[in-house]
């Protein structure tokens, strides 16, 4: 089980989970994926950004344009922020592997979502997309390009993760029942996990 990171989120995306676990249902792994990491991907809007709002303001100051000024300044404050946007998104997810399904849990913008994928509904050979240091595990095809978990083919699973292999791994045995359950005694508090009783 990975350590979560204490985030202001945390303790939301926790109490979540435990209420979209059915009876009997136990996490065998749950983890964020590498917030900082896809905020960087997208550093490269802040190259664009900058120079587009400093143009903007070189031609409002030699009145160049008039009625333009806001759209144009929006487009760059825009790209500027879209990292920092999605570092905050990403801090609101939590990816879990039951010995049932795989869920997305998400509280970002004060929307509770849990999407949960069966062990039936995944494809057969797991994909992993390695993007330098960390990867894309895809489990499931076919899906909507709107959901955030989903590359433009419609690939979907767990995004940016640390170790994807690993996870891979536990993915595996956890749908051909090879995991090794957590002991019973042990609480949802003292293991960073949550449980729901039968």
């Amino acid at each position: 089980m990975d350590k979560l990171r204490a985030t202001p989120f945390t303790a939301g995306l926790l109490r979540l989970l435990a209420e979209s676990l059915q009876d009997g249902e136990q996490v065998v792994w749950q983890g964020q994926l590498d917030a900082i990491a896809n905020a960087t991907m997208w550093r490269f809007l802040w190259w664009i950004g900058f120079p587009w709002l400093l143009l903007t303001v070189i031609a409002v100051s030699n009145d160049w344009i008039d009625q333009a000024t806001q759209p144009l300044a929006m487009i760059g404050v825009g790209m500027i922020a879209a990292p920092f946007v999605m570092l905050l998104q990403d801090l609101q997810t939590l990816y879990v592997i039951t010995d049932r399904r795989a869920l997305i849990v998400r509280t970002a913008w004060s929307r509770r979502s849990v999407t949960a994928t069966s062990f039936d509904a995944m494809d057969e050979v797991f994909e992993i997309l390695d993007i330098g240091g960390v990867g894309h595990l895809n489990f499931a095809s076919g899906r909507s390009t709107r959901s955030p978990d989903t590359d433009y083919t419609g690939r979907y699973g767990f995004r940016c993760v640390r170790d994807a292999r690993r996870i891979r791994d536990i993915l595996d045995r956890a749908r051909t029942g090879k995991v090794r359950r957590p002991h019973a005694g042990r609480t949802a508090a003292s293991t960073g996990s949550a449980r729901r009783k039968p």
